[in-house]
């Protein structure tokens, strides 16, 4: 484990115990990952999007910020709820651009093989959102699983350290979940 692993975990340990100094702290640690997860985010958006990178972790860093007494169960756990907020701040945004143009004309989008899909678009955004939330009523943790592997980019091993579930638990949700989405979303298109 580096020096870097181990200090955000120490840090994790002393905001789950209270501190109210460790987000100050881990800020140093963890910003260069958060960053990576926000380019990866933000990387097939246009040019012109009005969220960069950095304000994406700024806004998300402050959000989580405000989560009291949060039981942190780690590194993975930590940069899994960052991806969990940057994607509710984008989603956020999506709505209110969306909300400005007066929709319209919205349509869907479907999934490849590797779970990227394409956000060059508000409603793209908004109908993983959507799917998602549908998804999470059916199953939370296939729903967790979508959010921490799509997201936040983490592996099957780590969704599984998240979850405490077993590597092959989470790569049979993983598969059913892909399938669900990319029927659900595939249905969409076609309405």
């Amino acid at each position: 484990m580096s020096t870097e692993k181990g200090d955000i975990s120490g840090v994790l340990t002393e905001l789950a115990k209270g501190d109210p100094d460790a987000f100050d702290r881990i800020a140093p640690l963890v910003y260069n990952e958060l960053h990576q997860i926000a380019q990866r985010l933000l990387k097939d958006e246009s040019p012109a999007h009005t969220l960069q990178p950095t304000a994406l972790v700024n806004e998300a860093y402050l959000r989580m910020v405000d989560l009291n007494r949060i039981d942190w169960q780690g590194r993975t756990h930590f940069f899994a709820v960052g991806a969990t907020m940057m994607r509710r701040i984008l989603v956020d945004h999506a709505r209110h651009r969306l909300r400005l143009k007066r929709g319209g004309g919205m349509r869907r989008i479907s999934l490849t093989d590797d779970m990227k899909v394409s956000a060059r678009r508000d409603e793209d955004i908004l109908a993983v959102e959507e799917a998602l939330e549908k998804l999470s009523g059916l199953d939370d943790r296939q729903a967790k699983i979508v959010e921490m592997r799509f997201f936040a980019g983490l592996t099957v091993e780590q969704v599984a350290e998240v979850l405490g579930i077993s590597k092959r638990t989470v790569e049979s949700d993983w598969t059913m979940a892909r399938a669900w989405l990319r029927r659900e979303l595939s249905l969409e298109e076609t309405e």
